[in-house]
């Protein structure tokens, strides 16, 4: 059987009002908010004492969704440097395609998003780049050209 499709990617964070408001931003629209806990959460998490807060964001199509998770217990682990470089192993980004990519970029800088290079032209299809934003994300930006 094959998949039907790709529900959401989950991210943990430490400040996830900060999170949201990155994302927000971006563009994404907070589906809602919800406390997690109880023995489903330990089993499929592999944890034991899981209690976390959520929050789901949307892209304005309805088709992708991100669910931000700040941990209550047990506490997240930092597994060090937040200014990871790009080809760090496991995942490294997550991209979204934008209107406008300096505007987007100038509207992220309050949020703490900060180009990781710089605005990149591909051949005559796309304007792509990098930002880290809260708790070292790499999220990926592509506008497309013509």
């Amino acid at each position: 059987m094959a998949i039907q499709r790709m529900d959401n990617v989950g991210i943990v964070v430490e400040d996830l009002n900060a999170a949201i408001a990155f994302f927000e931003e971006l563009g994404m629209e907070l589906e809602g908010r919800a406390e997690v806990k109880g023995l489903v959460a330990d089993q499929c998490t592999g944890l034991d004492g899981v209690h976390c807060d959520i929050a789901m964001l949307r892209t304005p199509d309805g088709h992708s969704r991100l669910e931000l998770a700040k941990y209550r217990s047990p506490a997240a682990v930092d597994a060090g440097q937040r200014d990871r470089p790009h080809n760090i192993l496991g995942t490294h980004r997550v991209m979204f395609a934008v209107d406008d990519i300096e505007d987007t970029v100038t509207r992220l800088r309050p949020h703490g998003g900060e180009l990781v290079g710089e605005i990149a032209r591909f051949e005559d299809s796309y304007l792509l780049c990098y930002v880290r934003g809260p708790e070292g994300i790499i999220v990926g930006l592509a506008e497309q050209l013509g």
